[in-house]
């Protein structure tokens, strides 16, 4: 009797989390239009893509970056130093976590996970971003990108 009901409860908990993932993962034709910018905008890095970079940026971006405050233009600085680098590449992959529009702005908060290599080594580092977005001309632009490093293994956890 009491295994049935413990493997009742487990089916019940297992389809509450399978269906809270699957709600907290679904976004929109907007929303998704929105997070396609700026998985190109780290293509763009990727591929070190200037004209790329300006694209999905709008003229007066800022990057907040390891508390420094960032233009387009020490992006690209940035951008032309690793291509200095003998074998560099980067690869990234997201998590959305919220993506919000209201008429011609929009915020997506996400998870970016970059493996790095520099030299034959390989190096993974984490973030927590948050864009800003405007619409210009029917085209989603980054006007805000404020990026948190993170250090810890299971940083994904909610304060309440």
């Amino acid at each position: 009797m009491q295994l049935k009901i413990f493997k009742r409860c487990l089916l019940l908990l297992i389809s509450s989390f399978i269906l809270t993932t699957i709600k907290a993962q679904s976004f929109n034709q907007q929303e998704q239009l929105a997070q396609q910018t700026v998985i190109k905008l780290f293509d763009a890095l990727s591929n070190s893509d200037t004209a790329g970079l300006r694209w999905h940026c709008t003229a007066n971006v800022h990057f907040y970056e390891y508390g420094q405050i960032w233009t387009i233009d020490t992006m690209i600085q940035k951008l032309m130093q690793s291509k200095t680098i003998p074998g560099f590449k980067r690869s990234n992959s997201f998590e959305f976590v919220s993506t919000t529009i209201n008429q011609k702005t929009a915020w997506v908060t996400y998870y970016l996970q970059s493996t790095f290599i520099r030299n034959g080594k390989e190096e993974l580092v984490k973030w927590m971003e948050t864009v800003i977005l405007i619409k210009q001309k029917k085209q989603w632009k980054i006007d805000v990108l404020h990026s948190t490093r993170l250090l810890s293994e299971n940083p994904k956890t909610k304060v309440k």
